[in-house]
């Protein structure tokens, strides 16, 4: 007689998703656990990249790998399919198309955009989520461009490009725009004056995780290449063709709007009667839900938290990739009756691109740089994410490696 194998479901091939799931088929002999991936797409795409397939600054291919190159289909059942609910109470996952039984489970869902409410924002403004939604907003870009060259009466206005948020996908976003645009002037035989990139947001300050001096260097440099800011302006509404912004409701004109101002957890948690705060699950330690013993959270949909400052760890595609190991650990634990391990953040520093050959990044406990120096290390950190996540043969294929 055959003992049923626990089965381990994991939710989401993202960051975290994908590395559990290969940490789980490392550290779990296959007679021990059936593994199950749910993802929506055949794919695992880099998050971090999809500022650029925004911009039309790499190929959408470039950003993403197929599932079955990475995992083995012989270890994990992978299923694609949408996740509608989880139904703890009889442990089981209601897909689009069928439902699903755990004994352990993995949520590790992603993000969905915020807009905080702001009105029309959900229905006027492109937002970079995916590599689907990225590649629409490359596409109506080029579409302002053919068309506005097509126009006999111009509209000077439908050649701006507003992006609502000073974040990190914000800056990085224009720091590729401000390469892409040059080259659609010329292809298009465009005057470069006559596009505008303008990056509007409510604080008065860009980045606000990095420290002052590298923040005005990275304003400046965007500056010195066509990008507008617009700070302190507060977004009161999204209309088809403008921002409406300020205390005196000014209208900041565009052909195309893009919001990157907030992300929130999945609303698959607050379906499925977790207690969210701001859109995410506050997970112990040890990165399970709160009150659930066979339930782990992790990624964008989890706020983990530093217990030295109080607050939680930001919430980046290397903290979700160092998740994984803690999760895939602590799930053998489970299965084993041994203790667990609680999840320390392993900060190896951050980066921001802004554009091919320009950045500023903190890393190796403090070390500040700047320019050239933090795009070269920018590379790393991708491609870096890319072996880790990929392997060998997909770093070879999708890797970084432009000369300046």
């Amino acid at each position: 007689m055959t003992m049923n194998k626990p089965k381990i479901v994991v939710l989401g091939a993202g960051y975290a998703g994908l590395m559990t799931t290969k940490k789980l088929t490392q550290n779990l002999l296959p007679e021990e656990a059936e593994i199950v991936l749910v993802n929506k797409h055949n794919y695992h795409y880099e998050t971090t990249w999809l500022h650029e397939v925004a911009a039309g600054t790499i190929n959408p291919n470039q950003a993403r790998y197929m599932l079955s190159d990475v995992v083995n289909p012989n270890r994990v059942r992978l299923i694609y399919d949408t996740v509608v609910e989880v139904k703890k109470d009889d442990q089981t996952v209601v897909l689009e198309n069928s439902d699903i039984t755990y004994d352990y489970l993995v949520i590790a869902l992603g993000f969905e955009t915020n807009t905080f409410g702001i009105k029309g924002m959900a229905e006027n403004a492109f937002s970079i989520v995916d590599i689907d939604s990225s590649r629409l907003i490359r596409d109506h870009i080029e579409y302002q461009f053919a068309k506005y060259n097509n126009e006999e009466e111009k509209d000077e206005d439908s050649l701006t490009i507003l992006v609502g948020g000073a974040g990190f996908t914000g800056i990085e976003f224009v720091g590729e725009l401000a390469e892409k645009v040059p080259e659609l002037c010329k292809k298009y035989d465009i005057d470069r004056s006559k596009v505008r990139i303008i990056n509007v947001e409510a604080m008065p300050s860009i980045l606000p995780m990095f420290d002052k001096d590298l923040v005005e260097y990275a304003k400046k440099s965007l500056e010195d290449r066509g990008v507008e800011f617009r700070l302190g302006a507060k977004i009161q509404e999204c209309k088809e063709d403008c921002f409406v912004v300020g205390e005196d409701n000014e209208e900041i004109k565009a052909g195309t709007i893009v919001w990157t101002g907030g992300v929130t957890g999945s609303s698959v948690l607050s379906k499925s009667g977790f207690e969210i705060t701001k859109g995410k699950v506050t997970v112990n330690g040890d990165l399970r839900a709160p009150g659930e013993e066979n339930i782990f959270v992790l990624g964008d949909c989890a706020w983990v938290m530093n217990e030295k400052e109080g607050r939680p760890f930001p919430p980046t595609a290397q903290a979700a990739m160092q998740h994984a190991s803690v999760c895939a650990n602590n799930i053998k634990a489970l299965m084993h009756n041994q203790p667990f391990e609680n999840f320390v953040f392993d900060d190896k520093g951050t980066v921001a691109s802004l554009g091919v050959t320009d950045g500023i990044g903190t890393v190796f406990s403090g070390t500040k740089l700047r320019g050239k120096p933090a795009a070269t290390m920018k590379k790393v950190v991708d491609n870096r994410s890319l072996l880790l996540m990929g392997g060998t043969r997909t770093l070879l294929k999708k890797g970084k490696y432009r000369p300046f």
